[in-house]
């Protein structure tokens, strides 16, 4: 006979033995006044009144959102300030007001879509296939958006970000593994920006600064940006949206400037097709994959939604909020995207099927410190975003080497600021902990900059960038520990209540996490095959154990989540998902009253 506490994995089980316990308030789902929600105090073995648990975790639900009170003191995992949504009665189905009210999330989150190591593999997407890559691209972009509006809708839904449910909802052991996977691709994602930024500022400098004085000055203008949330979220995405406008000028510039085909951008959009491509492009476009889809930022957007002010207890209000997170995602993705397809097509008509000797001779007699990176032989050309700028300026003249850099910094800096808050969400949500973004930057700095630092002091910028091929494989083995929790989350019915995902939703879910996942283990796949050293095959094989062992039980925990109750085990039920209260707390919605406004 299985134990009711696993049975809430398909939506049984769990309200029944709460209700046990606590018959009036949670097992027959009656709604109460949500501020009196903890007079009783209900867990898996025992109900006791709240006067014995006065100095545990208590909750705070006044404005309809939960959030944990440590001390005294809210337990917020975004910016004091929260967004007011206006009341538009004009616009029954959709309101620009409320879009602009909406506006800000969604940006953040497609930052993750243009920080370094996305030009990187833009520019080398075009030097190697030329357009014929586009359509994967494309494909990558829309799956994004599909996992992203998961983690925003579990956010809007639950008032919970993704790593507070985790911390909620897994045993211990899960939990903190989860965490140090998730640190594991937020540390590898800020040294590819310290990495970017350092490249931009000595090419900028004409080289005076040298890469290691880059990567120093990287802390300091991290602390000065992080200032800006002091002056109100709403300037704090507004800069967020410059940054954006400044990499849109600078590589849109780069598109007028080299003039692409557009019959052959448009073919290789919409086209599957890669005629003549061998193992380099294959490699290219799980590259692709891999740079666009990026783990930590499941949990940033998470987190990101809760800043407006949604009314969870209306299920009007939180249907409408997930329709402008929505929208609001996709308008965010399809500029990031057109940013993406900028960069490409640059290098794809450019420098496509040029060697080192045709770019050697055009650079020779150019005047610069970055002009003998070149080799002097007949081999295809490989770029990477040092090398890129140097190419740009060969061709086509000292300006566009300098407005490349521009928007390389851009994108170093912006996505440095939201890696930040990612890594702040993580930490408070897996660990309760409760750290001013300056002690996370500290940390997490401190960590991403001492093995660059060491690489920029005493290798030259060939090892630096090489350091992109280690981080992106670093990030693709991360990549389960976050889709595979969102997905199980959404899934679950005692989780979200009407706001689960249904039978479509399960199944294409579940295919297109399959699919990402296969695609990054191919890549780190071959990654570890040109490593040629036994020992390196020894390691891998052992840490593949373990690796594979999590996953699996993650992905036994989201099958039941999808209904693959035939997996539930009354003897394992112990590593389970744990059926907490506070969960079923969120599903007292009061029904929707079409009648009166909010």
């Amino acid at each position: 006979m299985s134990d009711p506490s696993y049975q809430h994995l398909d939506g049984r089980g769990a309200s029944d033995k709460l209700g046990r316990c606590c018959p009036d308030s949670l097992g027959e789902r009656v709604m109460a006044p949500l501020p009196q929600i903890w007079e009783l105090r209900c867990s898996d073995e025992f109900c006791e009144d709240s006067q014995s648990v006065e100095n545990s975790p208590k909750t705070d639900v006044s404005d309809g959102s939960i959030d944990p009170i440590v001390n005294g003191e809210p337990f917020t995992s975004y910016f004091d300030e929260k967004v007011p949504i206006p009341e538009d009665e004009r616009h029954t189905w959709f309101s620009f007001r409320k879009l602009w009210a909406f506006t800000g999330p969604g940006f953040l989150m497609s930052i993750a879509y243009l920080d370094p190591g996305n030009i990187e593999s833009d520019l080398q997407s075009g030097s190697v296939a030329g357009y014929k890559l586009l359509w994967v691209l494309l494909t990558a972009t829309i799956i994004g958006l599909l996992l992203q509006r998961l983690a925003a809708r579990l956010g809007v839904v639950t008032g919970l970000h993704l790593a507070e449910m985790c911390n909620r909802q897994y045993p211990k052991v899960p939990r903190i593994l989860l965490w140090l996977m998730v640190e594991m691709a937020i540390i590898g994602s800020d040294m590819q920006e310290v990495i970017g930024s350092a490249i931009a500022i000595n090419l900028l400098s004409v080289g005076i600064i040298p890469l290691w004085g880059g990567v120093l000055i990287t802390i300091v203008d991290t602390f000065f940006f992080l200032f800006l949330d002091k002056y109100g979220l709403r300037k704090l995405e507004a800069f967020f949206g410059l940054l954006i406008t400044i990499m849109g000028v600078t590589f849109g510039y780069e598109y007028i400037r080299v003039s692409p085909d557009q019959g052959q951008l448009l073919k290789g959009m919409f086209f599957p097709y890669c005629a003549g491509c061998g193992t380099p492009q294959l490699e290219q476009a799980v590259g692709i994959v891999g740079a666009v889809i990026m783990p930590h930022n499941m949990y940033l957007h998470s987190a990101l939604v809760k800043s407006r002010e949604v009314n969870r207890s209306n299920k009007k209000e939180v249907r409408e909020a997930n329709k402008y997170f929505f929208i609001e995602s996709s308008i965010a993705l399809f500029i990031s995207f057109i940013i993406n397809v900028f960069v490409v097509a640059v290098f794809a008509e450019a420098f496509f099927g040029k060697t080192n000797l045709e770019v050697y001779n055009e650079c020779f007699n150019k005047t610069g410190p970055h002009t003998g990176l070149f080799s002097n032989n007949t081999d295809p050309l490989e770029v990477d975003i040092y090398k890129g700028g140097v190419v740009l300026g060969c061709y086509f003249g000292p300006a566009a080497l300098y407005i490349w850099a521009i928007g390389i910094l851009a994108a170093g800096q912006s996505s440095t600021m939201t890696g930040t808050y990612s890594g702040q969400f993580v930490m408070e949500g897996f660990l309760n902990l409760k750290w001013s973004r300056f002690a996370r930057v500290i940390l997490t700095r401190s960590i991403a900059i001492t093995p660059t630092l060491l690489v920029a002091i005493f290798q030259d910028v060939e090892h630096l960038t090489g350091m992109n091929d280690f981080l992106n494989v670093l990030q693709s083995l991360q990549l389960p520990f976050a889709l595979i929790p969102v997905l199980t989350f959404t899934s679950l019915r005692p989780v979200m209540n009407e706001f689960a995902n249904g039978l479509g939703w399960k199944i294409a879910g579940g295919i297109l996490i399959l699919i990402v996942c296969s695609i990054n283990i191919y890549f780190v796949v071959v990654y570890v095959s040109l490593l040629g050293h036994v020992v390196f095959y020894v390691i891998a094989a052992l840490l593949s154990i373990a690796y594979l062992t999590f996953v699996a039980y993650l992905t036994w925990q989201c099958l039941v989540a999808l209904g693959v109750t035939f997996l539930r085990c009354s003897e394992t039920c112990h590593l389970g998902l744990i059926s907490n209260p506070e969960i079923l707390l969120l599903n007292n919605m009061e029904k929707e009253d079409t009648s009166s406004p909010r």
